[in-house]
């Protein structure tokens, strides 16, 4: 059984290293530190080559 350690979808920190946030898209947990959840949430975009149709997502509010 091989155990992967979480790591950041953006800069790909382990949780050894960093604290990480867990969240779900599509039914598939992912995770992301602190510093680079501004990019999920405000420029979702920049994510999609990691994260299936999150080019679709649209960016909060006032941060296009």
């Amino acid at each position: 059984m091989i155990n992967h350690s979480p790591t950041c979808i953006y800069c790909e920190q382990s949780d050894q290293n960093i604290p990480l946030i867990s969240f779900q898209l599509q039914g598939i947990q992912h995770w992301i530190c602190p510093q680079h959840l501004p990019i999920l949430i405000h420029q979702p975009a920049r994510l999609a080559d990691k994260l299936p149709d999150l080019e679709r997502i649209t960016p909060a509010e006032g941060q296009a």
